[in-house]
């Protein structure tokens, strides 16, 4: 994502412009299938050991972004152990490619809070519903390296998850809303039956403390600040 995709008329950005209405919703009856399932079952019979870092951090109330690296197709549902329901009684809205909301695995995602976006050409329908979602207090998870990463590498930051959260405040003063830096640390790229794998917290960064510089200047300063947090969070890998 770049500038141009996440506006405020008052700022230096066009504004939102009307499109098709993007939603996310969460499937009770399936959630109450797939996280135990999940949690009790799935994971730890094929992980020997999930270890859980940064516990301080998690954050039980408030709009918060979770902001994780992406190494392998486990990350959601490694998330949902550390941070779920089970753990905060939250259901996390998560943001993912298109190209991953496709046949039946689509439509599991869209019924489990997912919704799409086309990293290519975001649509601005998808920047206003995750503004809408932070502004009723929900959790919700941006991978902002974009893709699946496997090299442990931190690659590229994008500025589409600083400026959603900016923007986001921008609109709203009173909203305390947090970004919380993930690192997802396998014990192999493609993870083997009986690996291990880390989940660590960072310290949140606090989006308000940002709000004292122009739209601009403090949607980039909290960039380098969650690029800084991430990299010190893969450096500390157990695996490399």
């Amino acid at each position: 994502m770049t500038g141009s995709e996440l506006t405020n008329p008052k700022s230096d950005n066009p504004p939102l412009h009307s499109s098709q209405p993007v939603q996310s919703r969460v499937s009770p009856w399936l959630t109450k299938i797939i996280h135990p399932l999940g949690r009790y079952i799935v994971l730890p019979g094929f992980f020997r050991e999930i270890e859980i870092r940064g516990t301080e951090y998690t954050p039980h109330t408030g709009a918060v972004i979770l902001a994780p690296t992406h190494r392998t197709r486990w990350d959601a549902l490694l998330i949902a152990y550390a941070i779920g329901p089970y753990v905060t009684g939250r259901s996390s809205r998560i943001m993912v490619s298109v190209d991953e909301m496709k046949g039946i695995q689509g439509w599991f995602l869209r019924r489990l809070g997912c919704f799409e976006i086309d990293t290519t050409k975001p649509s601005p329908a998808v920047i206003r519903h995750s503004i809408e979602l932070l502004h009723q207090g929900e959790m919700l998870t941006i991978f902002p390296e974009g893709n699946l990463i496997r090299d442990r590498v931190l690659h590229p930051i994008k500025e589409g998850l600083t400026r959603i959260a900016t923007q986001a405040v921008s609109l709203k003063p009173d909203l305390d809303l947090k970004i919380i830096p993930i690192n997802l640390d396998y014990e192999h790229p493609y993870p083997k039956f009986g690996d291990r794998v880390t989940i660590e917290l960072g310290k949140p960064l606090q989006v308000n403390d940002y709000q004292q510089f122009s739209s601009k200047t403090g949607a980039k300063k909290l960039h380098q600040d969650l690029v800084r947090s991430l990299e010190e969070l893969t450096a500390s890998s157990k695996y490399q």
